[in-house]
């Protein structure tokens, strides 16, 4: 869903412009209390400001600004711009936050392997030592295997190589 914070009489108009634009679904507020009101409640993937707004009001601009998250905000003059501009300009902002998305998750995906390689290899290097330990118990033995396979199952989840033994 698209935040649509304007004064302006055309809002029904740009909302259904972006909304059918964008496949988004778009509310919209006449003030910027109450967009920070929905702002509190949800989280929007895009914020379109009016900039006369902000211009008339710069302190509760910033508390809107606050609460925006991790929303893209799109800043338009609705008096002058078009819809179609403010419709590619909305477009533009789901595309960069959707390449941002992406990214990110690439990274913490990438982070979270990096954390639990060591960890897990260990783990499975001590199972290893572990099972081939004389006089270990057939119970021990069998819970030391079922361990060894989940921390291998995890390893292939995570897309670590295998631990090379010397």
């Amino acid at each position: 869903m698209i935040l649509l914070t304007t004064p302006s009489a055309r809002v029904a108009e740009c909302a259904a412009a972006i909304h059918g634009g964008t496949s988004h679904k778009v509310q919209t507020a006449a003030t910027l209390q109450e967009a920070i009101g929905l702002l509190r409640e949800a989280e929007y993937p895009v914020v379109v400001l009016d900039q006369c707004m902000l211009d008339a009001d710069p302190d509760q601009a910033e508390v809107a600004l606050q609460h925006t998250g991790t929303a893209l905000v799109v800043n338009v003059n609705c008096a002058i711009a078009g819809t179609e501009r403010i419709v590619r300009e909305v477009r533009t902002a789901l595309r960069r936050r959707q390449r941002e998305v992406q990214t990110a998750r690439v990274a913490a995906e990438q982070e979270l392997r990096n954390d639990l390689r060591e960890p897990l290899t260990a783990l499975l290097l001590q199972c290893e030592l572990a099972l081939s330990l004389p006089n270990v118990a057939a119970p021990t033995k069998e819970k030391l295997r079922s361990i060894h396979e989940l921390a291998r199952t995890l390893r292939n989840r995570i897309g670590a190589e295998e631990p090379i033994l010397a």
